[in-house]
């Protein structure tokens, strides 16, 4: 699934937070998207899906014969998976509750979802399913891993996570970076993924894109791993 922006601009009072003439993530490509504190990549994946209304511009999910701009119709959240933020989660329910509802609303059957909940038995670390406790009451590392989950559960096409790296142990970091690297592989899955850490970004993503005060300043190939030195230099530059 291709995404493709054009002219996409939003503000908030006089402060520009995304201003992207063209940017087009290609079907199959596992992104990362780095920058600053208040770069912009969070209200990018927010405009992406829709979550915020763009001043300017627009943003189309394109496969094939379908090419749909996001802000007129609500298809393409048929094959999206995405978590930003806890606001995405239901946190008086369990983790099994939580994953049980988003099941039904994307018609998967009890057999499929613990199929599913199997293969990351690993990620949950014997912590999530099956566990009485609260969304609530979880630590910021386990509602993360919910959320991600949550989000892979639809096996879509397009999936975004915004900063998945954050309030995890280095082992579930780790863990992150292999699901992502062979769901990518194995569905050829467009991913976006933003992070503030450059190494966990470098060793997954295959492009990495710099935004600056909401501008892409680098499009970086990062097919053999080149865009350590580059990133490295652009942030000791601008510490």
């Amino acid at each position: 699934m291709e995404i493709i922006i054009n002219n996409l601009r939003k503000t908030f009072g006089e402060k520009v937070a995304v201003d992207i003439p063209e940017l087009t993530i290609h079907s199959g490509e596992l992104l990362g998207l780095v920058g600053n504190n208040g770069a912009g990549k969070s209200t990018l994946f927010r405009l992406i899906l829709d979550l915020i209304k763009a001043d300017t511009g627009t943003v189309h999910m394109k496969d094939g014969e379908v090419d749909v701009n996001v802000a007129e119709t609500e298809v393409w959240k048929d094959w999206t998976g995405a978590f930003v933020d806890e606001s995405f989660l239901i946190d008086y329910l369990t983790p099994d509750e939580y994953f049980q509802f988003i099941a039904r609303l994307t018609d998967t059957s009890d057999e499929q979802l613990q199929e599913f909940l199997a293969q990351y038995q690993h990620f949950m670390a014997d912590e999530l399913a099956g566990q009485k406790k609260l969304i609530r009451t979880l630590s910021a590392g386990n509602k993360q891993k919910v959320g991600i989950m949550a989000a892979m559960l639809l096996r879509p096409k397009v999936l975004i996570l915004d900063e998945p790296f954050n309030f995890l142990d280095p082992s579930s970091q780790n863990a992150i970076k292999h699901l992502l690297k062979k769901y990518n592989e194995e569905t050829g899955a467009t991913i976006l993924v933003s992070s503030h850490n450059l190494q966990h970004t470098v060793d997954i993503s295959e492009r990495i894109v710099l935004l600056e005060h909401g501008k892409v300043i680098h499009d970086i190939d990062n097919k053999e791993k080149q865009a350590q030195d580059i990133l490295e230099n652009y942030f000791e530059i601008n510490d």
